[in-house]
């Protein structure tokens, strides 16, 4: 008896002869996990939104992205985007430009007026938020979707927290910050400005609330011993920065010196750039061992920021500051050489960290502290039922997008909470790896970078230093996304089968295999060109 042929141009014959009885092995489609969504701390899907703005649908993405995060305009501009870091594409040529494509939606949807989603039908639950910043407006944002009831304490005058009192103008337009904010108020979140909480317990009880999200900002600048004279001028960075904000600006003299090597550090010296000052950063390690990210270095020094590094203050008169030159020894650490300088200064202003005030929480039972901390389980609820806490307050690292991470996770966990059950997150599937792209199927194009404002108008005013994309760009920049993992329907799968066992669902709907005529050749594996496709044992 002849055996069927494998390969047919005849899809009756190979349908006839049913050539999947020869198969020991089968092919399954599979969704991994995109590399830039599992590096995201908001946890945004954000192949799922470059999916829509790649088509061109700018406001389904936007509506996409914010499910997840709903301030695409700020994080555009703030958001370190680590996702990029992650990028299965720099592998090929460069990174997505993930962050570039969110500023443009997030512009797009402030510019078209653009309306977040209705909440939920209302629970009759009122959640307390204490704090106005990134972490906290987050929070209120995911709990109000959801159908609560939010009310917002914020200690200061605006909304915005450490975005607006730590992030000079230059970066954030307070404009863009405003109206992102207010989107938020405008779904029903009621939000009491100059209410600082003093007692947690107390204002709950006062309000009657089912439970609260504490996210309150590191405001309290970290001092230091630096023996000074009775004149001298030692401020803090946070408090600069916060003053800009207000009518009147801090009066921090022509000579500068800044004191640490943060991200704070670095805003602090091109602040004062911008307001005619020479600001040296005296730095007590290298470049390399720098905190501050390095982007932000390289723009400091563009601007005319000098740096000394391998430096140490050791004391402040009213016109100077000695300083002692440090080395390095063998395990990377600074040590004193004894040789001394004198700089003119000023100002000192010391960016040496930030600290959280926690007078609210005094006398909570069962609320633990640690280093300045408030210790949080999985689900991020403090010691005591009902009180939740993140960003600044737990340990973490401190950056917007982790903060908006967090206010997210809490909403979900506080949620839970109200209806008397345990938010268990969904499983990870395995992330997609670059290994198995077949990357012959891209073409080559270039990153777009976005435009900076011109060295000399940078360090005399406070306008934004870096422009966005425009809509032929930000098209460009979202089309360049390989869908790592996950099918975009590109048809090879369909079109490389021998044996016509690939169907097609409709747009939109995918793919499935009729596994009677699929013999089990692999060629859709080796053909797909996001790793979307696995071969596995006959009998799994």
């Amino acid at each position: 008896m002849n055996k069927p042929f494998a390969i047919t141009l005849d899809p009756g014959s190979s349908l006839a002869n049913r050539t999947g009885t020869w198969r020991t092995e089968r092919p399954v489609y599979v969704n991994r996990l995109p590399p830039c969504n599992n590096q995201c701390p908001a946890g945004e899907d954000i192949q799922g939104w470059l999916f829509h703005a790649e088509s061109g649908n700018y406001e389904k993405a936007w509506q996409h992205l914010t499910k997840d995060n709903p301030f695409p305009a700020i994080m555009g501009r703030v958001c370190y985007h680590t996702c990029e870091g992650a990028c299965n594409r720099a592998n090929l040529d460069s990174a997505v430009g993930i962050n570039s494509v969110e500023r443009f939606l997030g512009d797009e949807a402030i510019k078209r007026k653009w309306k977040l989603v209705q909440p939920a039908a209302e629970s009759g639950k009122h959640v307390l938020i204490v704090g106005g910043g990134p972490s906290g407006m987050s929070a209120a944002y995911h709990l109000r979707r959801l159908g609560h009831r939010v009310t917002v304490y914020e200690a200061g005058p605006m909304l915005g927290g450490m975005m607006r009192f730590g992030i000079p103008k230059y970066r954030l337009p307070r404009e863009v910050l405003d109206a992102e904010m207010q989107r938020v108020v405008e779904m029903g979140v009621e939000v009491k400005l100059n209410a600082k909480v003093d007692n947690i317990q107390e204002t709950m009880k006062a309000g009657n609330f089912d439970a609260a999200f504490l996210a309150v900002g590191a405001h309290i600048g970290k001092r230091t011993n630096i023996p000074a004279g009775a004149v001298s001028k030692i401020v803090d960075a946070v408090s600069v920065l916060r003053s800009m904000e207000g009518e009147e600006k801090p009066m921090l003299g022509r000579r500068v010196v800044v004191y640490g090597g943060g991200n704070t550090a670095i805003d602090v010296a091109r602040t004062a750039k911008r307001m005619g000052a020479e600001p040296i950063i005296v730095y007590r390690r290298t470049r390399d061992k720098m905190p501050a990210h390095d982007f932000e270095v390289e723009e400091a020094m563009q601007e005319g920021v000098m740096i000394k590094w391998l430096s140490t203050i050791k004391k402040a008169g009213d016109a100077s500051i000695t300083v002692e030159k440090m080395e390095l020894d063998a395990n990377g650490f600074p040590q004193p050489t004894g040789e001394i300088e004198t700089l003119e200064a000023d100002s000192v202003v010391l960016a040496l960290g930030q600290d959280v005030d926690l007078g609210l929480l005094e006398g909570v039972p069962g609320l633990e502290v640690t280093d300045g901390v408030v210790k949080v389980d999985a689900n991020m609820m403090t010691g005591h039922a009902g009180i939740f806490a993140g960003g600044d307050m737990v340990p973490t690292e401190r950056n917007i997008t982790v903060g908006v991470g967090h206010g997210k996770k809490a909403a979900k966990n506080i949620d839970a909470w109200l209806r008397g059950i345990t938010y268990v997150a969904p499983p990870k599937p395995p992330v997609a790896t670059f290994e198995r792209l077949n990357t012959w199927y891209y073409s080559d194009a270039p990153k777009t970078v976005r435009p900076m404002l011109d060295i000399i108008r940078r360090q005399s005013t406070f306008e934004e230093v870096q422009g966005g994309l425009d809509e032929t760009n930000a098209l460009f920049e979202a089309r360049r996304c390989l869908s790592c993992g996950n099918c975009f329907e590109c048809d090879n799968c369909y079109g490389v089968c021998p044996d016509n066992a690939v169907i097609k669902l409709g747009p939109g709907k995918g793919f499935q295999f009729n596994y009677d005529y699929c013999k089990g050749c692999g060629l859709c594996v080796s053909e797909c060109p996001c790793g979307a496709i696995n071969m596995v044992p006959e009998n799994n």
